[in-house]
């Protein structure tokens, strides 16, 4: 059974201008999952059906409902979290 064990980045604290980035990073994330659905042959559709290859989430990142939001901004947050973790600097 496949137990998972993410790196532990309680201890992390994102700068300001890191957690700003989040937003752009979690959009970002959004349109690289749906440019990839609709490679695949997927459509927007009123509820996800995978054998038609629908799915109402192919919308515009700012059209997507806050838990989605939430999904795509918590992966974002937690790797700019793990790059800090691994003794990276972001700079601008």
């Amino acid at each position: 059974m496949y137990d998972p064990k993410p790196i532990d980045l309680s201890d992390v604290v994102l700068p300001e201008d890191l957690l700003e980035l989040t937003e752009l990073i979690a959009q970002n994330v959004h349109d690289v999952w749906a440019a990839s659905r609709i490679k695949e042959g997927w459509k927007y559709g009123p509820v996800k059906d995978s054998e038609k290859k629908e799915t109402p989430l192919l919308v515009p990142y700012e059209d997507l409902p806050e838990s989605e939001k939430d999904y795509d901004r918590n992966t974002a947050f937690e790797t700019l979290k793990l790059i800090v973790k691994m003794g990276y600097n972001i700079t601008k």
